[in-house]
């Protein structure tokens, strides 16, 4: 089957009559509209590549659900788990149970409440579930009468990065193959300045900040739901490491969403293979050797830190990659799945790149990237770019139809659908066959 590459993933959408009832919304600019079927649920009007298409699972608008869903599980008997951001102030986070009536319609069930941004969830190596929080990974069981009495805090006092002191509050992590938590802790800015625009130094001229944050650490898996409160850096220079994925292999990815410069253009995301030891850049560059403005040659280093191992879109923002091991689609299988939330023309897509045997993606060389409405830009040259097709080509805002995409979380369904989070658009949605 013949994917949408990404350097022709243009928007071009047909007028097609719409269904008389539109999904509901927290805004009707929010709103996806639906009409026909996609593998037993209602078809979105979003373009998606040849052989696949968008079904919508539920799209909030009451008390009911989550506010703001990020995280997604599936559980053995058929429900999800949820995570719910809540919003972007501590406390209002939740870990909800969606399950299904016999209509299909979603049916909430609040397991605990009152959190603070949790991101993701996931089962440990010992089968228990393990969510994060902006300070805490904790644990809790999803089938207990009272979910919420088994909440207990697995590691604690992450940094408290409230959105104003700290630019990338939210925490994540990945197990190692030895059950290690691998956690991302966020930079506390976007590029280690201060007001006047100078480099915020220490007396060897590097970033203060580097010391306990822009870092991946490992905390020890001490055995039966236990790990260090004690870390150690894994990698560091990484200013955002929410998207975090283990490769069977042993391989470890991160990819970064870079820096916040004022130009669409410019700078470029990242993917990186996280190495121990390793520097990524951050502050000091971008791009493959590029310093940062505020940071000269002198100091940024550039030559010294470790290069991306493939460029992204500028202003992407990936939040989360999965590897596709589903049996839907077996033209995906391997392949690692992305997804690019940003509000800038280069986000609201899914991608599936290809991978060697090690999970690391494969590149290009001289490629392009797609920009809604249409059209599509050169990366850097010589430059390495992701190797790969867009899913979901179509999936900018169309009034009346659909909103942009804002892609969080992937999973991978017993029947190999691949479900995502829209915490923009309050929704749920499932890529299935047509």
């Amino acid at each position: 089957m013949k994917l949408i590459p990404l350097a022709v993933a243009a928007l071009i959408l047909s007028v097609a009559p719409l269904a008389a009832e539109h999904a509901t919304g927290q805004t009707a600019a929010r709103a996806y509209a639906v009409q026909g079927d996609c593998g037993g649920r209602p078809a979105t009007t979003v373009r998606l590549a040849p052989g696949f298409c968008l079904g919508l699972v539920w799209q909030g608008t009451g008390a009911e659900g989550p506010r703001m869903p990020r995280g997604l599980m599936p559980l053995a008997d058929g429900d999800w788990l949820v995570t719910d951001l809540g919003g972007w102030e501590a406390g209002k986070g939740a870990v909800w149970r969606m399950s299904f009536a016999s209509d299909g319609a979603a049916r909430w069930r609040r397991l605990a409440g009152g959190l603070s941004m949790p991101h993701t969830v996931a089962r440990g190596p010992d089968g228990r579930i393990y969510v994060s929080e902006m300070n805490r990974i904790l644990t809790l069981d999803p089938d207990a009468a009272d979910p919420a009495a088994t909440v207990r805090t697995v590691i604690g006092d992450l940094p408290d990065n409230r959105l104003h002191d700290n630019r990338h509050p939210l925490s994540s992590f990945v197990f190692d193959g030895n059950g290690d938590l691998l956690v991302n802790v966020g930079a506390p800015s976007d590029r280690c300045l201060d007001a006047k625009g100078k480099p915020r130094t220490n007396a060897r001229g590097s970033c203060v900040e580097e010391a306990a944050t822009a870092q991946v650490r490992r905390h020890a898996y001490l055995g039966n739901g236990r790990w260090a409160e004690e870390s150690t850096v894994f990698a560091s220079g990484l200013r955002n490491s929410i998207a975090l994925v283990r490769h069977p292999s042993g391989t470890i990815l991160q990819a970064e969403n870079s820096v916040d410069l004022t130009t669409p253009e410019h700078p470029f995301d990242e993917v990186n293979v996280l190495r121990q030891g390793g520097h990524y850049g951050w502050p000091y560059c971008v791009d493959l050797q590029t310093p940062l403005p505020g940071w000269p040659a002198r100091q940024a280093r550039c030559g010294e830190r470790d290069r991306p191992t493939a460029l992204l879109p500028p202003h992407a923002a990936p939040l989360d990659m999965i590897y596709y091991d589903g049996a839907m689609f077996p033209e995906l299988r391997g392949r690692l799945l992305m997804t690019w939330h940003g509000y800038r023309r280069t986000a609201g897509r899914i991608t599936a790149v290809e991978t060697d045997a090690e999970g690391a993606p494969l590149t290009d060389v001289g490629g392009r990237y797609a920009i809604y409405p249409r059209g599509s830009l050169a990366y850097p040259e010589r430059a390495p770019s992701v190797k790969g097709r867009v899913l979901t080509p179509g999936w900018d805002r169309v009034a009346g139809r659909q909103p942009r995409g804002s892609p969080v979380v992937m999973a991978v369904a017993a029947d190999g659908s691949i479900w995502v989070t829209d915490d923009r658009s309050r929704a749920i949605l499932r890529i299935a066959r047509p």
